[in-house]
């Protein structure tokens, strides 16, 4: 992709019919695209070319351990105390 400026956030983990899995955030501030871990695929995307959402795709299979540990280092009320 070649942005630097572009930006990642981790959502903390949730957990469905005992399925774990969290959101990953990627935007430059114009463009947005949202995935999902452990299935490391982008579920929405404005601006992003499918090349672009295909190397979305490739960065979380290829750093989902890493994902995985951010996402359990989240903590909600850390968004609360910032404010």
């Amino acid at each position: 992709m070649g942005r630097e400026d572009l930006t990642m956030q981790v959502t903390q983990p949730f957990s469905k019919d005992g399925e774990k899995y969290a959101f990953v955030q990627f935007s430059d501030g114009e463009r947005l695209a949202e995935g999902k871990i452990p299935d490391c695929k982008i579920l929405s995307s404005k601006g992003f070319t499918e090349a672009e959402v295909a190397d979305l795709e490739k960065y979380m299979q290829g750093n989902l351990a890493q994902l995985k540990k951010m996402a359990a280092g989240v903590r909600p009320i850390d968004a609360f105390l910032k404010q």
